[in-house]
């Protein structure tokens, strides 16, 4: 397994996230994380990535505990993409993209041509190999995202931990990250776990689905099974009804 989790308890001052959990993803799993807002979502992606202690229970990468990594391995094996973005200092967006192979240099070290080939790939991949000397501050909102995914390519790390990776991205890119995403995670096995918002894109590219209600509950599971509209319309307080499509493979859920 590359991340499992026994009875793990998550909270946030005295918000309870979760209790007891139980997960196992395996190489090629790909896992969403749906609630509302303030459910902890963000909170409990975190505590998964060894950036802050759970309150209970057992948390393993690739067999071993954070601690047992140390910080350098725990850089090398996970990756990390969080909502926020600072860019303090003047680079470019090659630059800035090269930051993910940092857990790969040696302490006293520079990147290399091949780190340097591994972020230009990256940048191919993500739809910017044009913007490779733009000043990263330059972008736009969505362009900036996409750096952000394009340094975690970089990373090649075995886990990847995304927040809201559709955050800023229009359609066409929300769908091609989540399509990337998946190919990643069938080719190279890969483990995505990552926050999102819509049901319907959880559905259509993951396999697992972790259900946050906010109060400590949670519903996890093959997204097939734990996802419903009965599930949904809980989760979200608002009535979800189930359509079925005759000509597509996946029901969609819409409002009422």
């Amino acid at each position: 397994m590359i991340l499992e989790a026994r009875h793990l308890s998550v909270s946030i001052g005295l918000h309870k996230v979760c209790l007891g959990l139980d997960l196992d993803l395996a190489p090629g799993s790909r896992l969403a994380i749906l609630g509302r807002n303030g459910a902890g979502k963000s909170t409990l992606l975190s505590t998964l990535a060894g950036l802050r202690a759970a309150d209970a229970g057992m948390l393993r990468l690739d067999g071993k505990s954070y601690a047992e990594h140390g910080l350098r391995n725990a850089a090398r094996l996970r990756g990390w993409l969080g909502q926020a973005r600072s860019d303090p200092f003047a680079s470019t967006v090659l630059e800035t993209v090269l930051t993910g192979r940092h857990p790969h240099v040696g302490r006293w070290s520079w990147e290399s041509g091949a780190d340097a080939d591994i972020a230009r790939e990256a940048l191919e991949t993500m739809g910017l190999a044009g913007m490779a000397e733009r000043e990263v501050h330059t972008l736009s909102g969505g362009e900036r995202q996409r750096v952000a995914i394009a340094a975690l390519l970089a990373q090649a790390p075995r886990l990847y931990l995304l927040d809201e990776p559709l955050a800023h991205l229009d359609l066409n890119h929300q769908i091609a990250t989540l399509e990337l995403l998946s190919r990643r995670a069938r080719e190279q096995g890969v483990a995505i776990v990552m926050v999102l918002h819509d049901p319907n894109f959880a559905l259509r590219h993951c396999d697992q689905a972790l259900l946050l209600f906010g109060d400590s509950r949670h519903v996890a599971g093959p997204a097939a099974e734990v996802i419903d509209a009965p599930t949904l319309s809980s989760l979200y307080g608002y009535p979800m009804r189930r359509v079925a499509m005759t000509d597509f493979p996946h029901a969609v859920f819409v409002p009422e």
